[in-house]
């Protein structure tokens, strides 16, 4: 089964859009959606209500950082993320919160967990930025069973692949846009799926990645989309600036 691998959309209805429409022409089957499904972007409320959509028809949804912050946004705000959290909550209906607020920090899928940060005490948002971090989360994953032998995950904005060797070195894999690679289940693995709304390598495309678990095979993609009407959405709102910036420089 393909089952596509999105993550960090952070309320870019443009860039979600696109994604979708890319991974079902791939063949994807089923979708597992990595948490942050909303912060910094303006579109939160046509965000949820897809990814709401896409949980009744079967998809996998995890709950991210900015997720649980919408749901409960800090009262006196001191970063700009904590201030668009505050917007972000008025701006969802009490159902869309409680889908939030509901969602798990983790999932099973056969032989893959599916987290939004690290499987390392996952509740604490951790970041996978290198191989210790990695080997971290995999230690983890396999803790809580040892037939796991995919963690999936998102946090960090970029893509990314470690595995074990046969001589339990792990190492770290730079994939290239729309190239296969075969992630065989004798090995451990870890895939950082990049962010779908908010790509922060200097390439403004879209990041997901897809996971055919038939010939055990994993292709990261890049997606173009229209992410100057993303970033006219920001600002139309009160949001600062700076979210829709970013867009347009992919940082």
């Amino acid at each position: 089964m393909k089952i596509a691998l999105l993550s960090d959309i952070h309320a870019n209805r443009q860039a979600l859009d696109a994604c979708l429409t890319h991974a079902y022409a791939q063949g994807a089957e089923r979708l597992a959606l990595l948490g942050d499904i909303v912060g910094y972007g303006g579109d939160p409320q046509a965000v949820v209500e897809r990814v709401m959509e896409l949980a009744a028809g079967g998809a996998i949804v995890i709950q991210g950082n900015h997720d649980a912050m919408a749901v409960s946004p800090p009262v006196d705000a001191e970063t700009i993320g904590e201030l668009g959290a505050q917007w972000t909550h008025d701006n969802l209906s009490e159902a869309h919160r409680d889908f939030l607020a509901g969602l798990p920090l983790h999932a099973r899928w056969g032989h893959a967990l599916f987290v939004h940060a690290s499987a390392d005490h996952p509740e604490q948002w951790r970041y996978v930025l290198d191989g210790a971090a990695a080997e971290r989360s995999m230690d983890a994953a396999a803790s809580m069973d040892s037939a796991i032998r995919y963690v999936f995950c998102g946090h960090v904005h970029q893509q990314a692949l470690y595995f074990v060797t046969p001589t339990a070195k792990l190492m770290r894999f730079a994939p290239q846009p729309g190239v296969a690679i075969p992630v065989l289940p004798h090995r451990q693995w870890l895939a950082i799926a990049g962010s779908v709304g908010q790509p922060r390598d200097g390439d403004t495309r879209a990041m997901y990645a897809m996971f055919d678990d038939e010939p055990a095979r994993l292709t990261f993609h890049r997606v173009p989309y229209d992410f100057e009407a993303a970033a006219r959405a920001i600002r139309a709102t009160p949001l600062p600036a700076f979210f829709a910036d970013r867009l347009e420089a992919g940082l």
